[in-house]
């Protein structure tokens, strides 16, 4: 288990302030970037369930950020991102796609959005030791 899962899997189990999906992705990799845990929350703070709308799942948008932070931006290391994640839950992306098929499972909700946050945490973290970042 890296660093960055270890930190995320820390937020997410915090009972004394609530990290949104978003927040706790951004978070590990934002503190290794040299910005603060509050700037990050700031910043990822409306990206939680997907953006406060149930579009894309803060989870991915938070991974999104986090490789921004360390200049991955490139089409095909993007791509890549959203084809992996799309792989491994039927081709969605959105909060309120993944949330009603996990509901329709029987399955409780924060440990689906767990799941979702060190899914994109690990595959951010794989992507930057890949690229030497």
């Amino acid at each position: 288990m890296n660093d960055f899962r270890k930190r995320a899997e820390e937020l997410r189990a915090c009972e004394s302030r609530h990290y949104n999906c978003a927040q706790a992705v951004v978070i590990p990799f934002a503190e290794k970037a040299g910005y603060t845990e509050e700037m990050a929350l700031r910043f990822a703070a409306n990206f939680g369930g997907g953006m406060k709308m149930a579009s894309v799942c803060g989870a991915i948008t938070g991974g999104l950020m986090a490789l921004g932070l360390f200049g991955v931006e490139d089409p095909q290391t993007i791509g890549r991102y959203f084809r992996t994640i799309k792989e491994k839950h039927d081709g969605y992306l959105e909060c309120a796609d993944l949330l009603r098929i996990n509901k329709e499972q029987g399955k409780p909700k924060k440990p689906h959005c767990d799941a979702m946050v060190f899914e994109c945490v690990d595959l951010v973290a794989e992507i930057l030791e890949e690229k030497g970042l």
